[in-house]
């Protein structure tokens, strides 16, 4: 079974519990704060992943690093993934509880990126077509790439729209290509 999916079938679960505790939202704290220090500190990533570390030694440095910065439950939960020889697959547990968090609260993340910079009337248009379209709550990401030239790319989900002359071109030359060639 591959990462994802087990790491999925991790992240419902707990997403299940803390909902039944009715401690979703400050989970969802803690789980961001694990994500953020693992993206902070690749070294702890590797440790977690290393089948060479016993369970002991990891469940150690966790304790370390987040007692008392964690829900217990959290941590416990940590505890019994490690224990069960899945601890490689914690950090990739914790984005998929972000994902199913999203899921379920109907927050969609919408990636824009264009050539320069959007003003925040093109933000807001933006977010409020998309609001409009998926009829949830939006998260929108700001990505710069010069070489669009002007226009822009929006990924949504599996969907995307792409406004750029750098692919208008792009079509335009496989146009002409094809047209030459034939």
């Amino acid at each position: 079974m591959s990462e994802v999916k087990v790491a999925s079938r991790y992240a419902k679960s707990l997403i299940d519990l803390v909902q039944e505790q009715n401690i979703l939202e400050s989970v969802k704290n803690d789980i961001e704060l694990f994500i953020d220090t693992c993206r902070a500190n690749p070294t702890l990533r590797a440790v977690l992943k290393n089948p060479i570390i016993g369970p002991d030694k990891k469940i150690h440095i966790l304790n370390a690093v987040f007692a008392g910065r964690l829900n217990l439950l959290i941590l416990s939960f940590f505890k019994i993934v490690i224990t069960k020889g899945r601890s490689g697959i914690l950090y990739a547990t914790a984005k998929e509880f972000i994902n199913e968090y999203h899921v379920r609260k109907n927050i969609v993340k919408a990636i824009v990126t264009s050539a320069v910079p959007l003003n925040e009337h093109n933000k807001r248009k933006i977010e409020s077509t998309v609001t409009r379209v998926t009829k949830g709550e939006v998260i929108l990401i700001e990505k710069i790439d010069p070489k669009l030239i002007a226009g822009f790319v929006l990924k949504v989900g599996d969907k995307q729209i792409d406004t750029s002359i750098f692919s208008q071109l792009q079509k335009l030359r496989k146009e002409f290509t094809q047209k030459v060639i034939a």
